[in-house]
C-alpha cells in the first residue's frame, strides 16, 4: 500500500488516512489507486464493519495534485479515479469522514458518498471547479442538489467560494462540527459505534437509504467525459495560469 495512504484496522474499523501533508494531501494517481484498493479489501473483509477516512497534517485534502493529474492518461473507464468512484458508489459498509483545514475540490465531493461526516471547527470547504475551467465530478452534480437543493448547489459550484464548518453543517454537507483537537477521537468513537451495530441490518438500511446506484454511476461517467474534455480546453489552461499566479503571490 502506498505510504501516501495509511491503512490501519482496529475494533472493526478500517481507518484510511491521506498522508501527504507537505502537499496538503493533494491526491495523486497513486493515491487514487491505493484508496480504491483499500476500499476493495475493506469491502471484502468480514472483520471490517465500517471505514473512516481522515487526513494527516494541517489539512484534510487540497483536491487533485494538478501536475500529477495532467501527466496521467486521459480519463477513461480504467482511470484510477473512475475505479475509486465506482467502488464508493457500490460500497456496502458505512463510511465516516473526519475533515479539517483546507478541504477542496474532490476532497469535498468525495464526502457526498459518505454516510456521516464530522468537521473540525477550522475546516474550510470549497469546490472551485468552474474557476479552473473545469466541471464538478464524483457525481456531485447529482448528489449535491439532492443534499442541499439546486439553488444552494448552484451557488457552491458556480462560484466555488469557501464555506466554513458551521455553514457546511447548516447546509447538511457535514453532520456536526467538533473542536479541532477532538476530531480524531470523536470520529473513531463514532466509527466503532457503527461497527458494533448488527451487520446485516446496518448494511441493508444503508443500501435502502442510497437507492439504485445506476443513475449515480451514469452521472459519474458523464461528468468524467466532460471533465476530460475541459482538461484540453483553453479555459482550463487559463484557469491553471491564474491559480499558479495566485499561489506564487502568497
Amino acid at each position: 500500500m502506498s505510504e501516501q495512504l495509511l491503512v490501519t484496522r482496529t475494533a472493526g474499523v478500517c481507518e484510511l488516512r491521506f498522508n501527504r501533508p507537505e502537499k496538503r494531501n493533494a491526491i495523486t494517481i497513486a493515491m487514487y489507486q491505493a484508496l480504491a484498493t483499500a476500499l476493495e479489501e475493506a469491502d471484502g473483509d468480514e472483520q471490517v464493519r465500517a471505514v473512516l477516512l481522515a487526513g494527516e497534517g494541517a489539512n484534510f485534502c487540497a483536491g487533485n495534485d494538478l501536475n500529477d493529474f495532467l501527466a496521467a492518461p486521459r480519463i477513461d473507464q480504467d482511470h484510477p479515479v473512475m475505479r475509486l468512484l465506482r467502488r464508493l458508489t457500490t460500497f456496502s459498509k458505512p463510511l465516516v469522514a473526519a475533515v479539517h483545514g483546507q478541504t477542496i475540490g474532490i476532497g469535498v465531493t468525495l464526502l457526498l458518498h459518505f454516510d456521516i461526516v464530522l468537521a473540525a471547527r477550522n475546516a474550510q470547504l470549497s469546490m472551485p471547479f468552474v474557476s479552473l475551467g473545469l466541471v464538478p465530478e464524483a457525481g456531485s452534480s447529482l448528489l449535491l442538489p439532492q443534499l442541499v437543493g439546486r439553488q444552494r448547489a448552484a451557488e457552491l459550484l458556480l462560484l466555488g467560494k469557501p464555506i466554513d464548518a458551521a455553514r457546511a453543517c447548516e447546509l447538511g454537507l457535514v453532520n456536526r462540527v467538533v473542536e479541532d483537537e477532538a476530531l480524531a477521537a470523536e470520529a473513531r468513537v463514532l466509527a466503532v459505534e457503527l461497527a458494533r451495530q448488527p451487520v446485516a441490518a446496518l448494511q441493508l438500511t444503508r443500501r435502502l437509504l442510497l437507492g439504485d446506484p445506476a443513475p449515480l454511476l451514469a452521472r459519474i461517467e458523464k461528468e468524467a467525459e466532460i471533465f476530460g474534455a475541459q482538461l484540453q480546453s483553453e479555459e482550463f489552461r487559463a484557469g491553471i495560469r491564474a491559480f499558479l499566479s495566485r499561489s506564487r503571490a502568497r
